[in-house]
């Protein structure tokens, strides 16, 4: 009795195991493979330009000690429904899904961040969710997802992680408007391909690749501007995820700050 008091005092009680803390980041770089996404004048293909930037920013924070898992790291089409089953295998803490950006008027320029809601918050945020869950064609089970039944199901999986993917979109949209590209704001759309990841989420849209401005900036430096805006962003919003959970900060020598 008196050895397995002893045992018993030597383990950490739940209330002394360490803290939940933010340590995985899902980068998704959408479309890939025949699907090309949007084009611009100048040839620059959205597939293209999303998985450069996925890229360039795993490798930042990877140097910052978190792991990071890619969708896709080649030029390939992932399914929504594997892109999900990634995600959510890996246990990830954030799910970023980086885009880029079209519409038929070429003067519309700039940058959005979207969370998800089942109610777009204009029309031109449901004609970007629309655009992009045509990617996935009928394997997205779109009609599904407006089921009110499926839909409902969908939504309360999200309400779980809503105020921290409202807080990580807003802080992705505060650090790109940084950059040289105009900032559209923060906006809500039902994205089918944030519809299944149980982790906070977010998706953005880091310009137009229709708009000539906008387009040189993606094929230029301003990219590099835009990885570090992304970096700051989810560093930031990792800080918070931590502190909320009551974990210890990280080492000054795993942050650029």
């Amino acid at each position: 009795m008196a050895l397995a008091a002893s045992l018993a005092a030597a383990l950490p009680s739940a209330a002394e195991a360490e803290p939940e803390r933010f340590d995985t980041v899902i980068l998704d770089a959408g479309h890939g493979g025949e699907d090309i996404g949007a084009k611009g004048a100048a040839g620059t293909q959205e597939k293209d330009v999303v998985l450069d930037v996925a890229r360039a920013l795993a490798k930042r924070l990877e140097k910052d000690k978190l792991r990071v898992v890619l969708t896709r790291k080649t030029d390939v089409f992932v399914p929504l429904e594997e892109r999900t089953a990634i995600a959510n295998d890996a246990r990830g803490d954030l799910f970023l899904s980086i885009h880029a950006n079209a519409s038929p008027d070429r003067s519309i320029h700039g940058t959005e961040t979207y969370f998800l809601a089942l109610e777009a918050s204009d029309s031109s945020a449901a004609r970007v969710a629309s655009r992009e869950n045509e990617a996935f064609g009928e394997a997205a089970g779109i009609a599904a997802v407006e089921d009110p039944f499926i839909a409902l199901i969908g939504d309360l999986i999200a309400t779980e992680h809503l105020e921290e993917s409202s807080d990580v979109a807003r802080e992705i949209q505060r650090e790109l408007g940084q950059t040289k590209l105009r900032s559209r704001g923060v906006k809500q759309a039902l994205f089918v391909v944030l519809t299944g990841v149980q982790m906070p989420a977010a998706l953005v849209e880091i310009g137009f690749v229709t708009n000539r401005r906008d387009e040189r900036a993606l094929r230029g430096s301003e990219k590099t501007r835009i990885v570090d805006a992304l970096e700051k962003a989810v560093r930031s919003f990792g800080r918070r995820y931590d502190a909320r959970r009551g974990a210890a900060p990280r080492p000054a020598s795993a942050t650029h700050d």
